[in-house]
């Protein structure tokens, strides 16, 4: 599933955390992923009707905690996890009125998040350019190290299938994949990440062994600092900035796109100019053109010139009578 393309989600996507309650430092839920098929507009109180604003305001609560942290596992970078997820939401402001009917609305926003996450233009940012330093406690840095050593599509296939939930048909969708690429993805990233953590090899089954996956991502997710989202309503602002400085940068290339061709049917010639012909020969006579013959006189001097020695000729002595 694209940011452009209407979602696909779980009913529930609830990702179990194992020994660890499901809050964060400040009492608030904290959640892997966040996200419902049915409106935005259903997770606020049914009466009065939500507007667009409570509306945006409840996914951005509901979502963007939880959010920021799938995205520090998928790059190892808090700030830029933080920036991912508030790019994405003022993405999803600007085209509200798309995403607010989507099934999921969360999906959405957390494809984007993590198509701007994985962007490699950020490797030209000297602050993006290295992930942060790995967790100190020795399993959670090895499973850390796992998911950054993966591929990008890999890991991303792996957060999504392991970490959030999504069934492999659904991964596939958000990742712009076929399914027997997904799959094949996913089978090779949980191999290599297992060669990293051995304890994962003793899990009896490919179920056991993702739900075991699952709450070790879950607990390694919510035992990093991680910085906490801008409120919504700055969110919603700077979306509504950037649209406004768009339109009007598309306005200006608009408006000089038309003086330019103004310009040029003004000064464009109005009628056909025949091209000059060749010269050609009249009465005998040669056209005109290029260096006239020389005479005799100049063909003498020439001789005389090339004659001469090549630093001139020689110093004139006086002959006296």
């Amino acid at each position: 599933m694209s940011p452009t393309e209407p979602g696909t989600g779980t009913d529930a996507e609830h990702v179990p955390t194992a020994g660890h309650p499901e809050t964060g430092g400040t009492g608030e839920p904290v959640e892997m992923v966040a996200a419902s098929r049915t409106p935005v507009a259903s997770v606020v109180p049914a009466a009065p009707p939500a507007t667009p604003e409570e509306a945006f305001d409840a996914l951005y609560g509901h979502a963007a905690p939880g959010l920021v942290r799938q995205t520090y596992l998928l790059t190892g970078r808090r700030q830029l996890s933080r920036e991912a997820v508030e790019r994405a939401f003022q993405l999803a402001w600007q085209r509200w009125p798309e995403v607010a009917v989507d099934r999921d609305p969360a999906g959405w926003v957390r494809a984007a998040a993590y198509e701007y996450a994985l962007s490699p233009w950020h490797r030209l940012r000297r602050v993006h350019r290295h992930p942060d330093a790995p967790p100190a406690e020795p399993k959670r840095r090895a499973l850390f190290d796992a998911l950054l050593d993966l591929p990008p599509s890999y890991r991303r296939t792996l957060l999504l299938y392991d970490g959030v939930g999504l069934d492999l048909p659904e991964t596939a969708a958000e990742t712009e994949a076929s399914t027997p690429a997904t799959a094949g993805r996913l089978m090779t990233a949980r191999a290599l990440v297992t060669e990293r953590l051995p304890e994962l090899t003793d899990a009896s089954s490919p179920d056991e062994q993702s739900a075991l996956l699952r709450d070790r991502l879950a607990a390694l997710a919510l035992a990093e600092h991680v910085p906490t989202p801008a409120a919504p309503r700055a969110v919603r602002t700077v979306g509504e900035r950037k649209a406004k400085l768009w339109t009007r940068a598309a306005i200006g290339f608009v408006a000089a796109l038309i003086g330019v061709t103004a310009l040029t049917l003004h000064t464009a010639p109005t009628r056909y100019e025949q091209p000059l012909a060749p010269a050609e020969r009249v009465g005998g006579v040669p056209p005109r053109g290029g260096p006239p013959a020389l005479s005799p006189q100049d063909v003498r001097l020439q001789n005389s010139l090339r004659e001469e020695l090549a630093h001139g000729p020689e110093r004139l002595v006086p002959q006296l009578p």
